[in-house]
């Protein structure tokens, strides 16, 4: 039984923004003491983001759970509630921190988790968009209509990546905050004691339907799903064992899983690996360099090689390495504003494996 609502916020950002480097510094803040739990949601069917957060972060008192294949309020909203289920019968949490996909409608979800039947359990307070503030002198990131709901919904804009601004580009995210959300504050992340501030911030309530925001139509590229609305049944109701359930990994022959998704304008193709498979490290990176040539949006992966775990993660065409302590499996997702070839990509993976 809950005695107490949990602290529960909602951390919204483009592809690329910068969410789960966010997510990952405010673990480092939790206090012995408490338990926090996370739900990541990603565009992708794979899922690569918990992965990397569990290889970062081991330890009992912090759980994460997975929602992959587009937008929680749409593509995924059994599987959603469930998840959300879960983690609280499984962490009984005393925060948790909800990371909706880039390309999702953050507004739908906290019409969920405001309604009157989840309030009894959650305590939805402050919502954060994480934003690059370089991409707001692009115009087709301008202009999206993803990116424009995120800012409108948000009480903190979060500038990540602020060492790398010119003035002029905080000066512009400064003002698009100003005509679009004139109510959210703006932390910039190269501030001192950045990380700090924002959550001492994130605690307090989120103030009722205080903006507004314009419905974005529903993609139906994403597959079925169950849209959950503002008169939707708590996310905690039980759910019906006849209800459709992530379907599970189920590798070939070859020994891998690969599954695409498609929607909001981007493409996704993502593959798991059996834990038997070792990839060599150096035709990895020579495979993602490759893929970064052709400008690909958003590369994630968590791979075992032949010197050891590692993580990988590419965005704006640069790359980031990790080592991880440990992993499940091997996992790579590839995300595209034009349509990817899966039987050259995946030929190009396999051709990375270590020889028997």
């Amino acid at each position: 039984m809950i005695l107490k609502t949990i602290k529960t916020n909602v951390i919204t950002g483009f592809l690329g923004a910068g969410k789960t480097s966010l997510i990952l510094s405010l673990l480092k803040l939790k206090p012995e003491n408490e338990t926090w739990a996370i739900l990541v949601n990603e565009f992708g069917e794979i899922g690569i983001d918990a992965s990397l957060m569990a290889g970062t972060h081991s330890s009992e008192q912090v759980v994460i759970k997975e929602v992959a294949g587009g937008c929680l309020c749409c593509a995924a909203g059994i599987p959603t509630q469930v998840a959300i289920n879960q983690l609280i019968q499984k962490a009984k949490p005393d925060r948790l921190f909800i990371e909706p996909t880039g390309l999702g409608h953050p507004a739908e979800i906290l019409k969920v988790l405001t309604n009157e039947y989840n309030r009894q359990v959650l305590s939805v307070n402050q919502t954060v968009c994480v934003v690059d503030a370089r991409k707001v002198l692009i115009e087709a990131y301008r202009d999206n209509e993803n990116f424009n709901q995120q800012l409108r919904i948000a009480d903190i804009v979060y500038a990540s990546k602020a060492d790398l601004y010119q003035a002029q580009e905080l000066e512009s995210l400064s003002a698009l905050i100003g005509r679009v959300n004139q109510e959210s504050i703006l932390i910039s992340a190269n501030a001192e004691s950045a990380i700090k501030l924002l959550l001492n911030e994130i605690d307090k309530p989120l103030l009722p339907c205080a903006k507004s925001t314009t419905p974005i139509k529903q993609s139906t590229s994403l597959g079925k799903s169950t849209s959950l609305t503002q008169g939707s049944a708590s996310i905690f109701k039980p759910v019906s064992s006849s209800e459709p359930l992530p379907q599970p990994v189920e590798f070939n022959q070859g020994g891998y899983w690969v599954k695409s998704n498609q929607g909001e304008g981007a493409y996704s193709i993502g593959w798991v690996f059996e834990p038997s498979l070792c990839f060599e490290f150096d035709k990895l990176i020579s495979f993602i360099n490759q893929l970064i040539a052709q400008n690909v949006v958003r590369i994630k992966a968590v791979m075992i090689t032949e010197e050891g775990i590692a993580g990988f993660n590419m965005s704006d065409g640069k790359l980031s390495v990790m080592e991880l302590d440990d992993a499940m499996d091997s996992r790579i997702e590839i995300i595209s504003l034009s349509a990817l070839d899966e039987t050259t990509l995946t030929e190009q993976l396999l051709a990375c494996l270590t020889a028997n």
